[in-house]
């Protein structure tokens, strides 16, 4: 089918209405086939791969949503686009309900009903061409049991859009972000979702290890080779064979051994430290890194042709402060992990929850789970206060500390009063809490509603009660009581 020249199928039991479709259409760029029912429509649907549908609601030989309802069977994802005289909110929303992609009262103008078409026309072309990668992007958003990955943030989604891609492919990836970012999930996440899935996946953290260690551990060494070296041994390359090496901080290595894993990478064969013979192996390589590696190309400190191997497919992590909302769904997924199976479970307070929305984690996501885990052990009643956080967090805090919703109840506390005022203060909190009402108030706190009024008139505090308001007769018994009380103390 020609893209210039989608085909359009009319149905519509009006003579007239059929031929002014067909030529308003024509003249617009569509080839258009009408037909006059709906038994008409089907037969020919059965026949053709039409781009879109134009169709009438009513007709003679039977419901148009019957003619829906075959034609979503016969091809579930061409555009239909329902035409009536007599529109209804609930015909809407059946239609809508029965996937019809729009739905149009007669009169209409041929140009509109034309625009509409193209717009669904070309939606339907890019949904085909990226169907696959949908299906498996939300896959990986939904299986975080799998993939730990966890976020819905623009940036995140476009990640998992990238890892669907790359494990489609046998590509090397190269993945980039700060530290923390989740390098490490991201490549296991490749792996299970690829060919390679039921084979090892080996990681290697390259920065701390000489060039002979790193090479021995990857390619393997013989009897001799060094001294320790007693035995032949094979490396992680030929133990992963079928599967994938993750090696992270490629930046810390060396350019003898970027020479030596560029060679392994071009001819799929390994040399053992101390052999001369070569073995082949069936391994996906991933690379990661937190510094940016093609500026270390142009310095001339990473060669750049084992640069340009690595990233045939570049996965760029976002750092936490990026990812907006992500950060209340990464701490409820490590709070939820952190509570197991304790009832009841680990609960961060408002003021705790705003605190963290003001750190930007430098140290990501792996920074949030050990903050979280210190967090965790503080926590008294299974309550995350911003107290428990650690001193990085409560220091940010309080430089933004009018942005914080404060914990009322830690706040009567925090300068530690009197038990006088203490007192006050609580019996103040349970009045506002109980909208002003003496007798709420008095039954939350377990007292009578006298003792309420009396506390009331010590501390004078206001409450909304009508009852009394007005009797003065009242209030000076109520005083008289408490001055009396005093003197006999």
């Amino acid at each position: 089918m020609s893209r210039e020249f989608p085909h359009i199928l009319v149905v519509d039991d009006e003579r007239a209405i059929r031929m002014t479709l067909e030529a308003g259409l024509a003249v617009n760029g569509f080839r258009v086939t009408a037909v006059g029912s709906g038994r008409e429509a089907i037969e020919v649907a059965r026949k053709n791969n039409y781009a879109a549908v134009v169709c009438d609601i009513f007709m003679p030989d039977g419901d148009g949503m019957e003619v829906v309802r075959e034609l979503r069977v016969i091809s579930p994802n061409t555009p239909i686009v329902l035409i009536t005289a007599q529109g209804s909110v609930d015909l809407t929303v059946q239609a809508l309900a029965e996937g019809v992609s729009d739905f149009i009262a007669k009169p209409f103008e041929i140009g509109a009903l034309a625009a509409l078409l193209r717009r669904y026309i070309a939606a339907r072309y890019e949904v085909s061409e990226t169907e696959h990668l949908e299906t498996t992007a939300s896959i990986l958003l939904d299986d975080l049991s799998r993939t730990q990955l966890v976020g819905r943030s623009p940036t995140m989604v476009m990640v998992y859009k990238l890892i669907a891609h790359a494990a489609r492919s046998e590509a090397t990836v190269l993945v980039t972000g700060e530290s923390g970012t989740g390098k490490e999930l991201v490549a296991r996440a490749i792996h299970q979702f690829s060919r390679r899935s039921s084979k090892p996946f080996l990681a290697v953290n390259c920065s701390g290890l000489t060039d002979t260690l790193l090479e021995s551990e990857l390619f393997g060494y013989t009897k001799g080779a060094f001294t320790g070296a007693a035995n032949d041994r094979a490396g992680l390359f030929e133990s992963a064979d079928g599967g994938t090496i993750f090696l992270d901080e490629l930046a810390s290595t060396s350019v003898a051994f970027q020479t030596s894993l560029l060679r392994a990478l071009q001819s799929g064969e390994v040399r053992r430290v101390g052999s001369a013979a070569t073995r082949h192996v069936n391994v996906r390589v991933i690379g990661a890194s937190n510094a940016s590696l093609r500026e270390m190309v142009d310095a001339g400190n990473f060669r750049p042709d084992l640069f340009y191997r690595l990233s045939v497919l570049n996965i760029d992590l976002p750092p936490l402060r990026q990812r907006g909302d992500d950060l209340e769904l990464l701490t409820l997924h490590i709070l939820r992990r952190l509570s197991g199976d304790e009832q009841p479970p680990l609960r961060l307070t408002q003021e705790a929850t705003a605190a963290l929305h003001f750190y930007p984690f430098p140290g990501n996501v792996r920074e949030l789970e050990n903050a979280l885990i210190h967090a965790s052990a503080l926590a008294s009643n299974r309550l995350i206060t911003l107290d428990c956080l650690p001193p990085q967090i409560m220091r940010t805090a309080e430089k933004h500390d009018e942005g914080i919703v404060k914990d009322p109840v830690r706040e009567i506390i925090v300068d530690w009063p009197t038990m006088d005022e203490l007192q006050r203060r609580y019996l103040q909190l349970a009045l506002s809490r109980n909208g002003g009402n003496r007798s709420r108030t008095a039954a939350a706190l377990g007292l009578d509603r006298r003792t309420v009024q009396r506390m009331l008139a010590k501390y004078q505090l206001a409450s909304t009660d009508d009852e009394y308001s007005n009797d003065k007769e009242r209030e000076i018994t109520v005083q008289t009581e408490i001055t009396e009380e005093t003197e006999k103390s």
